[in-house]
């Protein structure tokens, strides 16, 4: 008999599994097999959060097998060593696996693959980074070009996608650990029920793309005659609206696939009843699209992981001060919008797209603080952290990445609350402090007079902080650091935009 290793990563699914599905094309019998990676488990960019939701998502995945003949083989240590010593006891001829493009997936990968045969397959995006280059062999730097090349190539259909095999017949006998139990995420429920259950919601009738609902989907969900997806661009930015998919916690552990994602937004482009609901089914393609840009540039580029990808950029004056980054990350800033979109974030382990932004331009503008504290405090919480998507909005935020806007974009949270909050329910659902402060008031209560304070119960400097910065003051000191940098580079020979080794 043929024995295949399926190695799962990021790709917590049945359903259109191109490992999975190259395993049992090749072999009689196939091992489903996760690995707690120390590695990755000890990281400084490890988020217990989402760690329960790794875990919660293997329990799912485990019932899953489970029904159709397999189980999961959970083991735990380094990579290599655990799957050339699964490959000596199973007589495994291969090991497949879903191809990942992080620094320290690379260089695990090269590690198992000087110990065992190791097959790599796609599905972590649509197109994968090496083949999407341009025409002189480079990679794409900016997204507007890159989004161009990307929607030139052939489109994925709804009939390569592989629908979740009936049977995954799996020897009994090897020895496996339990799978850590898990805190219960209310808001996040893992696996890859939830995942269609989501997807389904958010997109409708044009989620049902697989001949057969994938696990968990259900039908009578299919009908609903105008899905979110089609309001998506009039309504995305929103934060007091349940306006966006949510999905991205599914699809950064693969309980999602990329491909069904773009069959899905793709799909309701075509079936939307007008030409605003399809221009918004194409803006949440836009963001699957962003989602793989990231990938790329991380892919050809992993430098950005510890560097700014402008080298123009890399030596910005920080101000750094400790007091200041405490009061970002626990919510008391004394801008409302900053302070609600953190303490989103502590409770949740997620946060709206917009307020990511809002609270990413405030750090680094606002506060002058070094966008990688940013950036890891948000992989250790995040529930959806991924290496290349946080890494690429950050230094998006920073001014210090591929976009080709000038740095000098700088978000006023005053008006980006009144904007994308407008009656302060995102701010009061957050900061139980404002409550009771009027809406013209909300995102900016140090103007109150003192009798509206009383009468909200929210006296500023003792129920709810001042203005830990001007923000005008701060723009301008923003300006003169970034400024100040780039100065710095010209006159440093070697220096510019250029790729580390």
């Amino acid at each position: 008999m043929r024995v295949a290793i399926w190695w799962l990563r990021r790709d917590l699914r049945l359903s259109d599994n191109q490992a999975l599905a190259a395993a049992l094309a090749a072999a009689d019998v196939v091992l489903p097999v996760f690995i707690l990676d120390p590695a990755l488990l000890c990281s400084p960019y490890v988020a217990p959060r989402r760690l329960n939701f790794l875990y919660a998502g293997l329990q799912q995945l485990d019932a899953a097998l489970r029904a159709r003949g397999s189980y999961l083989i959970l083991r735990r240590g380094v990579p290599h060593e655990v799957l050339a010593t699964l490959v000596g006891e199973s007589g495994a001829h291969t090991v497949y696996a879903e191809a990942d493009y992080s620094p320290y997936a690379v260089r695990r990968d090269r590690q198992v693959a000087a110990r065992v045969p190791l097959r790599l397959m796609g599905g972590l995006t649509v197109h994968a980074p090496e083949t999407l280059v341009r025409a002189d062999s480079t990679p794409y730097q900016v997204f507007t070009p890159f989004s161009r090349a990307w929607l030139a190539r052939p489109a994925p259909t709804s009939d390569e996608l592989l629908p979740s095999p009936a049977h995954i017949p799996t020897p009994p006998g090897f020895t496996r650990e339990a799978v850590p139990v898990p805190e219960v995420i209310p808001e996040f429920p893992a696996g890859e029920t939830e995942a269609q259950r989501r997807l389904m919601r958010f997109a409708g009738a044009a989620a049902a793309v697989l001949g057969h609902m994938a696990p968990g989907g259900d039908s009578a969900d299919a009908a609903t005659s105008q899905p979110p997806i089609y309001q998506y661009a009039q309504l995305r930015d929103r934060m007091d609206l349940p306006a966006t998919s949510q999905l991205s916690p599914y699809l950064r552990f693969g309980m999602l696939s990329a491909r069904q994602a773009v069959v899905v937004a793709r799909r309701a482009a075509e079936l939307a009843p007008d030409a605003a609901a399809r221009q918004s089914a194409m803006v949440w393609l836009n963001e699957l699209i962003w989602r793989e840009f990231y990938i790329t540039i991380l892919a050809h580029y992993p430098y950005v992981r510890e560097h700014a990808f402008r080298r123009d950029l890399e030596d910005i004056p920080w101000s750094n001060d400790p007091e200041h980054f405490k009061r970002w990350h626990t919510g008391h800033t004394g801008y409302p919008v900053v302070d609600a979109a953190m303490r989103q974030l502590a409770q949740s382990g997620w946060m709206h797209n917009r307020a990511r932004m809002i609270v990413a331009s405030f750090l680094v503008k606002d506060l002058l603080i070094d966008w990688r504290w940013g950036e890891r405090w948000f992989m250790q919480q995040l529930l959806d952290g991924d290496p290349a998507a946080n890494n690429g909005g950050w230094q998006w935020s920073a001014g210090t990445g591929t976009d080709a806007a000038p740095y000098f974009r700088i978000f006023n949270p005053v008006t980006q609350g009144q904007k994308f909050d407008p009656a302060g329910d995102y701010v009061r659902r957050w900061v139980p402090e404002l409550a009771r402060v009027p809406p013209e008031y909300v995102h900016a209560p140090w103007q109150m007079p003192v009798e509206v304070q009383r009468a909200a119960c929210c006296r500023i400097g003792v129920d709810y902080p001042w203005p830990c910065v001007d923000h005008a003051t701060a723009r301008q000191r923003a300006l003169t650091a970034y400024a100040a940098a780039r100065a710095s580079q010209r006159h440093t020979p070697g220096t510019g935009n250029r790729a580390h080794n």
